[in-house]
């Protein structure tokens, strides 16, 4: 494994790192029904910071899409919408099976089909399958499943011992069935990116740093993603009564709440900013950059868990198989990796 390699990998660490924490300063909002606060999170994540990171890293972004190929800008945006409806979807799937089993069935499906279906697409994993990369692949995604499985029973242990067993709303087979569809739905944001490679390639021929070419796809397919996110948190703003919430709340905390959705929307977002930089460090095979942020996603969500107590009531038998979970997953990503070198 390269200098190079190794890097990409680390830099997604971070990414991953981002993303597995902006659920923190979410939760820190009050006297906010769900839609309002997830609303505002979304347009600083789908909105406001893409046109910053565009402004401040990719000069004269506004022109070169205006010059870019329309259909390519329309199918990275309708993929964006996609996301868009699969986020939504996956606030059911953790309704249904408790949330550290739908996390690691939903995540590791999107992991596994949004490492493999881009590049099927395209042909370079027909490509990579031709040569020792491919087996290197195979074996690594076997191995993330493997860790995701370990990690997913766990959760599931945990959830089954917690107070919070009694939930009346958990359903298997719902929550089995949205999650195939977060699994496969959720892979569209793995091949917007990907789809996006001629964008990125555009900017980078006009002087945009190869660090952050990715930028502008991130741009076009989340504006995508919030259409859909915008169109269904107003209709439930509307049935619920809650549109005054944007002006005012009972706890008089509303500055405190636009900030905390934002800073959630800034760590979101900034996960993505390192994986375009990490993804530029894995050359011809840049499509196993995904499988290695959603793995070590994964393993960043479950350490904040860790932190926040989320464990401290789980048995010992648990508590192994998490940690066995956790080093597997690790594993996985460093083995994806290394099959990009082909």
């Amino acid at each position: 494994m390269n200098i190079e390699l190794i890097l990409g990998i680390i830099i997604i660490a971070v990414g991953a790192f981002a993303s597995g924490s902006f659920s923190i300063p979410l939760g820190k909002t009050k006297d906010w029904a769900w839609e309002i606060s997830w609303l505002i999170y979304c347009f600083s994540a789908y909105v406001v910071m893409p046109i910053a990171a565009c402004a401040i890293f990719c000069p004269n972004f506004i022109s070169i899409l205006m010059e870019f190929d329309r259909q390519t800008i329309i199918w990275i945006f309708l993929l964006g919408a996609i996301y868009g409806i699969c986020n939504l979807t996956f606030g059911l799937t953790l309704r249904y099976l408790g949330l550290s089993l739908g996390f690691m069935i939903s995540l590791g499906l999107m992991m596994v089909l949004g490492t493999i279906i881009p590049p099927a697409i395209d042909g370079r994993l027909a490509i990579l399958l031709q040569q020792s990369g491919g087996t290197t692949l195979i074996i690594g995604l076997l191995i993330a499943v493997v860790g995701i499985i370990f990690s997913a029973y766990a959760g599931y242990q945990k959830d089954k011992n917690s107070t919070q067993s009694s939930n009346t709303e958990l359903d298997f087979k719902k929550g089995i069935a949205l999650a195939l569809f977060v699994g496969v739905s959720g892979s569209s944001q793995a091949l917007g990116i990907e789809q996006g490679n001629g964008l990125a390639d555009s900017f980078i021929q006009s002087g945009t740093d190869p660090l952050f070419a990715t930028l502008p796809v991130f741009l076009i397919m989340f504006a995508g993603s919030f259409c859909m996110t915008a169109v269904w948190c107003l209709f439930l703003a509307k049935r619920n009564g809650s549109l005054e919430q944007f002006f005012k709340n009972k706890s008089k905390a509303l500055s405190a709440n636009y900030l905390y959705s934002g800073l959630a929307g800034l760590l979101w977002f900034g996960n993505l900013i390192f994986f375009g930089m990490g993804k530029s460090f894995m050359g011809e095979f840049s499509f196993t950059a995904w499988g290695i942020l959603m793995s070590l996603t994964i393993v960043c969500a479950t350490i904040w868990g860790i932190c926040r107590g989320e464990w401290t009531r789980a048995t010992v038998p648990t508590k192994v198989w998490m940690y066995t979970g956790l080093l597997v997953l690790i594993t996985a990503s460093f083995v994806i990796g290394l099959s990009s070198e082909g």
